[in-house]
C-alpha cells in the first residue's frame, strides 16, 4: 500500500532500527550514497532493496546538490505503490503513524502529499519547542513531488497538502556531537554556495509570503531569504530559539542545541563572506 524510501550514507549504526519500524511495508527502499561501512548489507539482509545513486565526472554525487539528488531517487527507482513515506536513517516511525498512513491513503481526494510532525529527541529529551521546523513533506506520491535548493531542500507538491496528525521520531544526536559537528560543517559549505546562488540569480523575497504564505513551502524559502539578509544572524537564531520559541522550556537540551544552531549560523556567514571575497 505504500513504499518507503530510506536515504543513506554509512548508518550501520541507525538503520537497523529504522528498517525494524517500517517494516510493515512490503516494498523498502534504500537509497545509498556510495556507504563504505554496513549499510547495504544490512539493508539486503532485512529484505530492502538498495539502490545506489550515481556518481558525476568529478566523483561527487551530483555535484553536492541534494535536490538532484533526490529528484533522481523519485524518478528512477521503481516504487510498487503510488505512495511514499519518506524516511532518514536516524528516524523511527511508530504503530500509531502506520495506522494513519494506512488509513489515509486510501481516501478518495486530491491530495497528493501529507506533512508529518517530526519529533527531535536530544539527551532523551523531545525538543518540543526549539525546531526550527516541525513539519516535514514526507508522505506523497512520487510524480507529484520535486525537490529545490542545494541542502536542506525545498519540498514543492504540485497539488493540495494535508496534516497528519501522529508524528515520528528523530535521532539527530545519535552518532555524538562530533558527527553532527561535522555533517553541519559539510552543510554550512552548501547553505553558502546556496545564498551565492540566489543572489546571482537575483532571487526576490516577500516579507509578506514569509508570513503570511498558504504554502510551508512557499513561507520557508521566503523566511530563509529574509533571514540571510539580517545582520548578526547567528545571534538572532539562538534569542529565536531559546527564548522567542521557547526552547527554554526544554531544558538543558533546549539551550545547547540552541547554541549549537547560532554555531551553525556562525558557520553559515563566515563562509558566505569568503565565497564573496573570493569571488571579488
Amino acid at each position: 500500500m505504500v513504499s518507503i524510501l530510506i536515504a543513506t550514507r554509512n548508518e550501520e549504526k541507525d538503520l537497523p532500527e529504522c528498517l525494524a519500524s517500517v517494516s510493515w511495508s512490503d516494498d523498502v527502499h534504500v537509497y545509498d550514497s556510495w556507504s563504505t561501512d554496513g549499510t547495504a548489507e544490512i539493508a539486503k539482509r532485512a529484505g530492502a532493496r538498495v539502490t545506489v545513486a550515481p556518481k558525476g565526472s568529478s566523483g561527487v554525487m551530483f555535484g553536492g546538490d541534494e535536490s538532484a539528488h533526490r529528484n533522481w531517487a523519485l524518478q528512477n527507482i521503481e516504487f510498487k505503490y503510488s505512495w511514499i513515506l519518506l524516511m532518514d536513517a536516524d528516524e523511527r516511525g511508530t504503530a500509531a503513524l502506520q495506522a494513519e498512513i494506512a488509513e489515509v491513503v486510501t481516501r478518495e481526494t486530491d491530495i497528493v502529499a501529507y506533512r508529518i510532525r517530526r519529533r527531535d529527541i536530544f539527551w532523551n529529551t523531545w525538543l518540543r519547542h526549539v525546531q526550527v521546523t516541525a513539519w516535514y513533506l514526507r508522505l506523497f506520491r512520487p510524480d507529484c513531488v520535486r525537490y529545490e535548493r542545494l541542502i536542506n531542500p525545498v519540498s514543492v507538491a504540485s497539488g493540495p497538502i494535508g496534516y497528519l496528525q501522529e508524528p515520528f521520531d528523530h535521532f539527530p544526536f545519535s552518532k555524538g556531537i562530533t558527527h553532527w559537528i561535522e555533517r553541519h560543517n559539510s552543510y554550512s559549505s552548501l547553505e553558502a554556495r546556496q545564498i551565492q546562488k540566489n543572489r546571482d540569480q537575483g532571487e526576490k523575497f516577500s516579507f509578506l509570503m514569509a508570513i503570511a504564505g498558504r504554502d510551508a513551502s512557499v513561507r520557508k524559502f521566503h523566511q530563509k531569504e529574509l533571514f540571510y539578509r539580517l545582520p548578526g544572524r547567528p545571534v538572532i537564531k539562538f534569542v529565536t530559539l531559546y527564548l522567542l520559541k521557547g526552547g527554554v522550556l526544554d531544558g538543558r537540551a533546549g539551550f545547547w542545541y540552541s547554541v549549537l544552531q547560532s554555531i551553525y549560523e556562525c558557520m553559515i556567514v563566515l563562509k558566505e563572506k569568503e565565497l564573496r571575497r573570493e569571488r571579488d
